[in-house]
């Protein structure tokens, strides 16, 4: 991913943070020379200092035979993102976009048995534990998931590296940079309030 030196972030917090925050992703594999794509849930593991994401995908789904192939794959992450109007600036420029994205490169590799059992409960629990009614991985019928089971590939990837962009109109002046964040705040858009909430925190 191209990064201008201002909005890279190297941070390893700053990016398991984010990853956690926004753990929907897109797996990239390379299939005969051409990309296949993949959205899907994600979750992000530590082990004995080694990072892991964690996934799974339907049987259907012939991405899944790419993996422990010992080929890296690529899994995007994308943070909020908005139109940035030049009009929003002192001086006459051109429009931008700014936005937030994490790369992580890795090998995959298939989990079966428990350890997918481990993760897919892991999994459920994120999402279902605050509920009035929460369907946990111990409430569902072992014939069900018996059945589900046979219809999914876990997965695991072993994190190599990371690449993290973050750019948040860090080029501009001060005035412009608080200005932006005004802006974005009229625009009536989730996405843009967002982006204007992630300049404060952010800004330089």
């Amino acid at each position: 991913m191209y990064i201008p030196r201002k909005y890279r972030i190297r941070d390893m917090e700053e990016i398991e943070s984010f990853i956690r925050a926004n753990p929907f992703g897109i797996v990239v594999t390379v299939k005969e020379g051409s990309p296949v794509a993949t959205h899907i849930p994600l979750q992000f593991r530590t082990v004995d200092g080694e990072h892991f994401l964690t996934g799974h995908l339907a049987y259907g789904n012939a991405q899944w035979k790419a993996f422990g192939a010992d080929e890296e794959v690529l899994v995007i992450f994308q943070g909020p993102h908005a139109y940035i109007s030049p009009s929003w600036y002192e001086q006459e420029n051109v429009p931008t976009w700014n936005y937030q994205a994490v790369h992580v490169y890795g090998k995959p590799e298939i989990i079966e048995g428990e350890e997918l059992h481990r993760d897919l409960a892991l999994l459920m629990e994120k999402y279902e534990k605050h509920r009035e009614h929460p369907v946990l991985w111990k409430t569902l019928s072992p014939e069900l998931l018996e059945t589900e089971l046979k219809g999914i590939v876990g997965f695991k990837i072993r994190v190599e590296r990371f690449e993290a962009a973050y750019k948040m109109s860090q080029n501009r002046n001060e005035r412009d940079y608080r200005n932006i964040i005004d802006r974005l705040g009229e625009e009536g858009d989730p996405l843009s309030d967002q982006v204007a909430e992630v300049m404060k925190k952010i800004q330089p």
